[in-house]
């Protein structure tokens, strides 16, 4: 198993995608990147404690290439604004990758450099070194799957998700 913490702005689209991921075996909410001791969802909002929404993704590479999982993220959200993805607008939805050691690391550059051709302005997504991460509240946790009536996920995540469906099919569920 292998795990990457990814940010693209609210966790719970990112969650939506990577919970419907063949060879993905769990998606956990969270918070990295900031100087808050005791991050929580009110003080993350703020944009005062410079943490990210992002998710931990595992999954197993015998099943599903990491190159994958990380094509994946950039179409999953734009990654040319800058804390900013949408509606969403502050330093905690920015588009980052946090790596664990040097392989990832790599990985995370290499994936940068194969999305760029995709996009018509400069990825910025910020890769940098994992700090601790912070699970979220449990009402945070597969969010999608419990609230898909949910106002959010019928207009945010459902373009999303058909989005990432168009390119990666094979490996989503419905």
């Amino acid at each position: 198993m292998k795990t990457f913490v990814l940010g693209g702005g609210c966790f719970w689209c990112l969650d939506a995608i990577y919970q419907k991921t063949r060879g993905v075996s769990e998606v956990v909410s969270g918070y990295t990147g900031g100087h808050t001791r005791y991050p929580d969802y009110d003080s993350v909002c703020s944009g005062t404690t410079g943490h990210a929404e992002v998710v931990a993704v595992s999954f197993d590479e015998t099943i599903i290439p990491e190159e994958t999982i990380l094509d994946l993220f950039f179409v999953s959200h734009d990654p040319t604004t800058l804390n900013r993805q949408g509606y969403d607008v502050g330093t905690q939805y920015r588009s980052s990758m946090f790596y664990t050691d040097a392989e990832q690391q790599e990985s995370f550059h290499a994936a940068v450099e194969r999305a760029q051709p995709l996009w018509a302005q400069p990825i910025v997504t910020e890769v940098t070194e994992l700090p601790q991460f912070h699970r979220a509240e449990e009402y945070h946790q597969d969010f999608y799957a419990k609230h898909p009536e949910q106002g959010y996920c019928q207009v945010i995540i459902n373009p999303k998700l058909a989005k990432a469906r168009k390119y990666y099919s094979s490996w989503l569920t419905p």
